[in-house]
C-alpha cells in the first residue's frame, strides 16, 4: 500500500513540475506583427445572412479593405462603433465585419441599435476563420491594401489616433 502511494506522490510531482516547466517556457508573448506587409491569407467565410460565401475576390476591388471582427457580447466593440461609422464615409475604404463567435439575435440587435457601418458583412461562428488573420480577441482590425496585402493591424478598440493613421494610409 506504501508503495503505490509512494508511486502516486511521484506521479503529482512529476505533474506539478512538467505544468511549471510548461508556464515558464511558454511564450506569452503573443505577437502578430509577422502579418505585415504579408499577403492576405485565402479565406472563404459565410456572409452574415447566410447567402453566399465571402473571399479574397470580394476585396480585391477596392483600393483598402479593413476587416473588422466585433461581436454583441464585446464591451470594447461598442466603443469603437463611432469610428467604423466615420471610416464607413471614406469613398476608397471598403469595411468588412466579421462577426466572431456571436449569436446571431444579439449581432442583428447590436447592428440595428448602433447602425451597420459595413460594406460587407460575414460571420465566423466557431472562430475557425479568424485565427487564419492572427485574431485573438475582440476587436481587432486589419487595413489590407489593393494588392490583398495586410497593412496594418489594430489589436483592442480602434481610436481617435487609429483613425487618424488610416486616414492618412488611404488618401
Amino acid at each position: 500500500m506504501q508503495k503505490i502511494i509512494k508511486i502516486i506522490i511521484l506521479f503529482i510531482f512529476l505533474f506539478v513540475i512538467g505544468i511549471f516547466y510548461i508556464s515558464l517556457t511558454r511564450d506569452t508573448n503573443y505577437s502578430t506583427s509577422s502579418l505585415i506587409n504579408k499577403e492576405t491569407p485565402e479565406f472563404k467565410i459565410i456572409s452574415f445572412d447566410d447567402s453566399n460565401f465571402l473571399t479574397r475576390d470580394d476585396i480585391k476591388k477596392y483600393d483598402y479593405t479593413l476587416i473588422n471582427f466585433w461581436a454583441s457580447w464585446c464591451a470594447p466593440c461598442r466603443i469603437e462603433h463611432p469610428i467604423l461609422m466615420k471610416l464607413s464615409q471614406k469613398k476608397n475604404l471598403m469595411l468588412l465585419g466579421i462577426n466572431f463567435k456571436d449569436k446571431e439575435l444579439q449581432a442583428k440587435t447590436f447592428l440595428s441599435e448602433l447602425d451597420n457601418p459595413y460594406d460587407l458583412l460575414a460571420k465566423d461562428k466557431n472562430g475557425k476563420n479568424s485565427v487564419k488573420f492572427g485574431i485573438y480577441g475582440i476587436p481587432e482590425s486589419i487595413l489590407i491594401n489593393k494588392e490583398l496585402v495586410i497593412i496594418k493591424k489594430f489589436v483592442g478598440p480602434l481610436s481617435v489616433d487609429d483613425f487618424n493613421n488610416i486616414i492618412k494610409i488611404i488618401e
